[in-house]
């Protein structure tokens, strides 16, 4: 046994400095295109985090406490969002709220702007579907920690690494319950569509997607959750938000610092997922 394990590590497979090859091959020969995304996205990030730090924090309180209210119509989650948004605010931590805010926004749009389409094509074509699930399952599992190595790589510090980083960790979400939503539409539905003359892109966005609409918002509160839980990683990249506080919490042993800035993470995360829920029907 020990012959075939010195035969097997002597023969080791090169899946590793293949990878690395790849990555540095792209970083020769295709800086100048990754240069231009990762100016554009941290162009795009920083206007949009500028823009709502221009506006004063009682504005924005307010602002998401109406829509609060217009969305879900319960006094309690309106009172909620109230008191949260404040003790945010009390922290110290609103500034690095938004930076967090925006860059989870910024995440879960282009998952959602990518991942909605993939995720219908998947549910008509059984062959894609059968050969994304094998990449969706890897992109889910593997550590999150190993995005960050070829992000860095290629796009350099700053938010942009953690941006690229959080998409690959969270758009399987979106593709998953896309293509589930899709797929599970009655086929007396679409026989009737059929019956009726629709063409396949009426079929679409007046049978499928209205049907598949709950499983595609699921998605996408998902596809947030997932994107806040990749804030303090991203941070380790340079990424602004509620991460870097955690993460000079946890190099300081700051118990304070640390629970006040996970605190303010727990607070977006139950709003975005609230704000994003259909509203529940009275009974």
């Amino acid at each position: 046994m020990e012959a075939l394990t010195d035969w097997l590590t002597a023969y080791r497979l090169p899946i590793g400095e293949t990878i690395a090859d790849f990555v540095d091959f792209l970083n020769t020969h295709a800086q100048g295109g990754f240069d231009l995304v990762s100016d554009t996205l941290e162009g795009l990030v920083e206007g949009a985090t500028d823009a709502l730090l221009a506006v004063p924090a009682p504005v924005v309180v307010v602002a998401v406490t109406a829509l609060a209210w217009v969305l879900q119509r319960r006094i309690g989650f309106t009172l909620f969002a109230a008191a949260s948004l404040l003790l945010i605010v009390n922290l110290g931590l609103w500034e690095a709220t938004i930076e967090t805010l925006v860059l989870v926004l910024a995440a879960s749009v282009i998952c959602m702007v990518v991942g909605v389409p993939i995720g219908i094509l998947a549910a008509h074509r059984p062959r894609l579907n059968a050969a994304i699930r094998p990449v969706l399952d890897l992109m889910q599992t593997i550590p999150t920690f190993v995005y960050l190595i070829p992000t860095l790589i290629l796009f350099g510090l700053g938010v942009v690494p953690g941006l690229i980083s959080t998409i690959v960790f969270a758009i399987a979400a979106p593709i998953r319950l896309t293509a589930l939503g899709v797929s599970n539409v009655p086929a007396s539905l679409i026989d009737a569509g059929d019956a009726f003359g629709c063409t396949a892109w009426q079929r679409l966005w007046r049978i499928e997607l209205p049907h598949a609409l709950p499983s595609i918002r699921a998605g996408l509160t998902q596809c947030i959750m997932l994107s806040l839980s990749m804030v303090v990683i991203a941070a380790l990249v340079g990424a602004d938000g509620l991460g870097k506080p955690v993460v000079r919490a946890l190099n300081t042993v700051n118990i304070e610092k640390g629970f006040e800035a996970g605190l303010a993470i727990v607070i977006v995360a139950i709003l975005l997922d609230r704000l994003c829920r259909a509203r529940a029907k009275p009974a």
